[in-house]
């Protein structure tokens, strides 16, 4: 199996570069460091003498160029600014909120506390409703740049390529994998193409559980990495889940929320198997580049298995059936029984 990059992009990042690095943005370390479960990143809780702990994220090497990770860090203050509870950046003495220290590029936060929403607690679920609303008439205001976008090419035709030109899938399931594959592109396109006016705008991107820490005054937003632009419905469907009546009164209660502060276009409800099936396929190419980084192996040893592939492809063939299911029905709380 091949790779986007033969080495090892974290080699170097010893302990003590960690805390040398912090230490060079005028903080003081007590040596205390924690690693944070991250993959894509590596992010590490590092104690600081009289002070409260901080948060270090080194980004990916090769992943983001600087312009596309300072658009992350100005969308996160611009959030703020309009008090939307998010995790930002620190700005150094100079301004700057992206740092470098013997090759890595990082950026220091504050150190956020909490734990996840709860999807079964409506007030929970009406919260988050309300501040998605506020991230999305922020989006509206302005627009990437830089960042990526939703797009079928990117997420489905060449992940789905990837993991089958480097020899990821195995030799005798990959006949199947590419026909089914090929098969949701086709709708996938399809529907992105529709008839009906999709809206793009700048999003969180990867909205769900894992990336809101809650706490007594609510949800705050943190890890804004993978933040592009898309219709609305990306940062809301992730919340969806169990059975259709479940996500219908789900829909419903979020939508209380949601609609207090801004408008919802239910033609985007149309597009939540779709997405749903882009991440799946985009998941699996996500795997497959970061293979050569050894905290992959470690944490995700399935995925080298043929089992995973043969679930794949009845995973794939289950989404295309749901492509033709009815698609949720956007209803109030209140008329659920």
């Amino acid at each position: 199996m091949m790779s986007d990059d033969s080495s090892q992009p974290y080699a170097g990042l010893e302990p003590d570069v960690v805390l040398t690095a912090v230490e060079s943005q005028g903080h003081l370390c007590n040596g205390r460091l924690l690693a944070l479960n991250s993959y894509e990143n590596r992010v590490y809780q590092v104690g600081i003498e009289d002070a409260p702990s901080l948060v270090v994220k080194f980004y990916r090497p090769q992943r983001w160029d600087d312009q596309t990770i300072l658009e992350e860090h100005a969308f996160s203050y611009e959030l703020l600014e309009n008090d939307v509870p998010v995790a930002v950046p620190q700005r150094n003495q100079h301004g700057e909120t992206l740092h470098y220290f013997k090759g890595y590029r990082f950026a220091v936060f504050e150190s956020v506390g909490g734990r996840h929403a709860e999807l079964d607690n409506d007030e929970h679920l009406r919260w988050l409703g309300r501040y998605l609303a506020r991230i999305h008439m922020v989006g509206r205001a302005g627009r990437f740049e830089h960042r990526p976008r939703i797009d079928v090419q990117r997420m489905a035709v060449d992940s789905y390529q990837y993991v089958l030109e480097q020899g990821f899938v195995p030799a005798d399931l990959q006949l199947a994998y590419r026909s089914i594959a090929e098969d949701v592109v086709a709708r996938l396109q399809l529907t992105f193409e529709s008839a009906f006016d999709l809206h793009y705008q700048r999003l969180h991107g990867d909205c769900h559980v894992g990336n809101i820490m809650w706490t007594d005054k609510g949800p705050i937003f943190v890890d804004l990495d993978d933040c592009l632009s898309g219709p609305v419905i990306q940062d809301l469907w992730m919340f969806l889940c169990g059975d259709r009546y479940e996500m219908e009164r789900q829909l419903a209660v979020l939508m209380e929320g949601y609609q207090q502060f801004a408008d919802f276009d239910p033609l985007e409800l149309n597009l939540i198997e779709p997405l749903r099936a882009l991440r799946m396929m985009h998941y699996s190419a996500w795997l497959a580049r970061r293979w050569h980084d050894p905290a992959f192996p470690q944490a995700f040893p399935w995925f080298a298995q043929p089992r995973y592939w043969e679930e794949q492809i009845l995973s794939l063939r289950e989404q295309l059936a749901a492509f033709d299911e009815p698609v949720l029905s956007l209803i109030y709380a209140g008329d659920m029984i």
